[in-house]
């Protein structure tokens, strides 16, 4: 019987951004790809997709009907390994193939950062920890990206088969990577920028917990002292509108550029100062690991994610909730470019050492051998 993965997610942009590499790594060990998720997006080294009208509320009554569909797609088509993703995608996977594991389907699950974790709020805790808990229980293999969600899965004793961390999703270091100066001046050409700009750079979804607020109130304390500074916020969301009235309101509208939806991450980064992050929740961000990836330094808020990858004095600066002493961060990288510099190969020494694409694809990989392996094994006793 040919060997058969299946891939989950709530949206099939999930897989495009972070999960092609492995996708391709398994159709390169000869086995036929599957991916279920919530749209009509072609993505390589599939062969198979399907779209499942999953929804991000876990409330949403289409999500019942997304459950049945998937859980008679994984009962057609006897899958050897399961790997779901993201949320709402990983419950809905881990209900749907509960028969399927009892006839040998090995299902992973990676958490891509915990809604509950230290710090957040009580409902948070009271809604996703014991449904997570719950699952664990029908989950061969529970994958964290950041150490404290691998030592909250130890300490609140959850119930998979096996518990793994590995380094998020992976860099491409190839792609991402610093350029020479007239490179970086061309860029900014290109894109109605001066050379002795100072560019701040945040790429994030405007919602709620990427509090994009902290970094305009932040930029409002420095418009004085560092005239030149420019924030460029590339992404679309709910509270772009809001975000604009409040830079009209505190006196800024003139230094930031709300750029929208962008698929040009790469030549923003390489043509921009360093890198902001402001978020009040994370797991393992791209968006800073791509910066850093390109020798930016990062001004973060003080979060799970960002601790992971920040260190103080060292490849950035992680601070509080706080716009002073956020303000204050930016200040000290504008005005000491040595200082700037050195922080940001660090960075890009760090993403080499750990989070490139090639370090994650062989943790990655190391995992699905077992089962692979084990898959084997099963099928040689068999004959």
């Amino acid at each position: 019987m040919h060997k058969k993965v299946l891939f989950c997610a709530t949206v099939d942009n999930h897989f495009k951004a972070f999960h092609l590499p492995y996708l391709k790594w398994f159709k390169e060990q000869g086995w036929e790809v599957h991916v279920a998720a919530s749209g009509t997006m072609d993505l390589p080294y599939v062969d198979k997709k399907y779209n499942i009208p999953i929804q991000r509320s876990p409330f949403n009554k289409m999500n019942l009907g997304a459950y049945k569909e998937l859980k008679n797609i994984i009962e057609q088509n006897q899958f050897k390994i399961i790997h779901c993703h993201t949320p709402v995608g990983g419950v809905i996977t881990r209900l749907a193939a509960r028969k399927a594991r009892k006839h040998g389907t090995r299902v992973l699950y990676t958490a891509h950062g915990f809604h509950f974790c230290k710090g957040a709020p009580l409902t948070n805790w009271l809604l996703y920890y014991p449904i997570e808990r719950l699952l664990s229980r029908f989950t061969d293999c529970l994958i964290t990206i950041n150490k404290e969600d691998f030592t909250l899965v130890k300490e609140h004793r959850f119930k998979p088969e096996l518990i793994k961390h590995v380094h998020g999703v992976g860099v491409n270091t190839e792609i991402f990577k610093p350029v020479e100066e007239k490179l970086r001046n061309n860029y900014r050409k290109m894109s109605g920028y001066n050379p002795n700009d100072f560019l701040m750079f945040y790429a994030a979804e405007f919602n709620k917990n990427k509090n994009h607020k902290l970094l305009l109130e932040s930029l409002a304390l420095i418009k004085d002292e560092i005239p030149n500074a420019k924030l460029l916020l590339a992404g679309a969301g709910t509270q772009m509108q809001e975000c604009k009235d409040i830079a009209i309101r505190i006196g800024v509208q003139d230094m930031v550029d709300f750029l929208g939806y962008r698929n040009d991450i790469e030549m923003l980064l390489k043509m921009s100062d360093i890198a902001v992050a402001s978020s009040l929740r994370e797991g393992l961000p791209v968006n800073v690991m791509e910066a850093m990836a390109c020798g930016l330094p990062v001004v973060a808020s003080d979060n799970r994610g960002h601790r992971e990858l920040i260190k103080n004095n060292k490849n950035g600066f992680l601070i509080e909730n706080d716009s002073v002493k956020f303000s204050n961060a930016i200040k000290i990288l504008a005005r000491n470019d040595d200082f700037k510099s050195e922080l940001g190969l660090q960075g890009r020494n760090d993403i080499l050492a750990r989070y490139s694409v090639n370090r994650v694809l062989e943790e990655k990989s190391n995992i699905y051998r077992c089962y692979m392996e084990e898959m084997e094994g099963i099928l040689w006793a068999v004959h």
